[in-house]
């Protein structure tokens, strides 16, 4: 148990960055689909499913990608 504390604490740093650029971009896309009302593809129900199941960097991504309008 000791070790595995040990190797968390040496790549908390190249971790760190990751989890927050990874939460942030949650986050937003959270937002824009609870915010806007038209998606080029698929409704507000599909986007929050894909968005929030595929919470990694794959959701948000996919919605920003193929899911937000154009303005």
């Amino acid at each position: 148990m000791n070790a595995d504390f040990e190797a968390l604490k040496e790549y908390l740093p190249l971790l760190l960055p990751l989890i927050v650029t990874e939460l942030a971009l949650f986050v937003w896309a959270l937002v824009h689909v609870l915010t806007h009302k038209t998606y080029r593809h698929g409704s507000r129900i599909l986007w929050l499913i894909v968005v929030i199941l595929m919470m990694n960097f794959v959701g948000p991504i996919l919605y920003f990608i193929f899911g937000k309008e154009d303005e």
